[in-house]
């Protein structure tokens, strides 16, 4: 059982800090939406304070490792540009979308959105740890706040959620392959 460098890193960026970034969002979402549902309490005990401290600190760090991976790291393999008399593609991801009608959109729209609104996720996240990290419990009364952070959490959740789609996709139709191979585990020969 094998696998390349690359093959290593676009699981790490993806199924890591992506995946991770994403299972965070359960309890900080649950814990936003408490906070700033109709008939919240007046008051944030500290527990519940230092929970949603914890994941908004996990989900801050996780965003930020996922798009810089994404950007400095995956990125450039994917924009690799082939010699000029080369016929098979499959080790240029770009090249090789751009080479059919039938998969240059997986390009233009999803690699698109990848490239730029992926961002928002980390920027959104920082800002809602930022906010709930200044004001602490007296979040609890401000509702316009509470509300704002809300949907700056919900924002980063749904760019964060079709950024991973689009990159699960374009993996499918144009992987990112290369690097030196790094061997897990060797069979036992029949």
């Amino acid at each position: 059982m094998e696998i390349t460098t690359h093959d290593l890193a676009t699981v790490l960026h993806g199924m890591g800090f992506g995946a991770l970034f994403m299972l965070a969002f359960s309890g900080a979402l649950v814990e936003l939406y408490r906070i700033s549902a109709p008939g919240a309490p007046s008051a944030m005990s500290m527990r519940a304070q230092t929970v949603l401290g914890f994941y908004l600190a996990a989900m801050v760090i996780l965003a930020w490792l996922t798009v810089f991976s994404g950007t400095y790291i995956i990125y450039p393999w994917y924009r690799a540009v082939p010699p000029a008399d080369i016929a098979d593609l499959s080790e240029y991801p770009r090249r090789l979308l751009l080479s059919s009608g039938k998969t240059s959109e997986w390009h233009n729209v999803g690699m698109e959105w990848k490239e730029h609104v992926a961002w928002l996720a980390p920027i959104a996240m920082t800002m809602v740890a930022y906010v709930t990290w200044k004001y602490k419990r007296a979040i609890i009364q401000h509702r316009n706040m509470r509300i704002g952070v809300l949907a700056f959490a919900v924002a980063a959740f749904v760019a964060t959620g079709i950024a991973g789609a689009f990159g699960a996709f374009l993996n499918k139709y144009a992987p990112i392959r290369g690097g030196e191979v790094i061997v897990l585990m060797e069979g036992k020969n029949p």
